[in-house]
């Protein structure tokens, strides 16, 4: 029997808001340093701050897997190589459309609700992926290799459109 696998890894860019969180828990770290300071009794906080940034910043350490097998696509988020939490999966006979982010088909689903899971760069070919899941259409913005498209390909041709 022939199964249809791939599996593929993104890593996500830090984008404007990770760098605002951020640079938020440094300034605040370094306030309840000061504070210590002030008033030395305060000693738990430096130290509730700095178990805050620890964990805040692995989780801001993010990459995608999008898991492909003959029709089922899944999409898990890795947050700091270590935790895994699946955050979309979906069949192939809830596909809509499959396209590139710019194909002008899109504009249909301008509405709908988005969710990306792409590297952030802008440097690799996003595509966007509509599915109706209990009457609501979601858009899907990810960065598919050869494999995923060709297998989404074979399965609905209509409903994939190529670069």
């Amino acid at each position: 029997m022939n199964d249809y696998y791939t599996e593929q890894l993104v890593k996500k860019k830090p984008d404007s808001k990770d760098m605002a969180i951020k640079a938020g828990l440094i300034l605040l770290t370094v306030i309840t340093v000061l504070i210590v300071f002030l008033f030395p009794v305060g000693l738990i906080l430096p130290i509730l701050a700095i178990v805050l940034d620890v964990f805040m910043f692995r989780r801001l350490n993010v990459e995608y897997e999008y898991l492909y097998v003959n029709g089922d696509l899944d999409i898990d988020k890795i947050m700091n190589q270590a935790k895994r939490k699946r955050v979309f999966s979906m069949n192939v006979s809830e596909l809509e459309l499959l396209a590139p982010v710019d194909a002008p088909e899109l504009r249909l689903y301008q509405k709908a609700r988005t969710l990306d899971f792409s590297s952030g760069t802008g440097q690799a070919r996003e595509y966007a992926l509509i599915v109706a899941e209990r009457g609501e259409q979601k858009k899907i913005i990810f960065e598919p290799n050869e494999t995923i498209i060709e297998g989404f390909f074979m399965l609905a041709p209509r409903k994939v459109i190529r670069k």
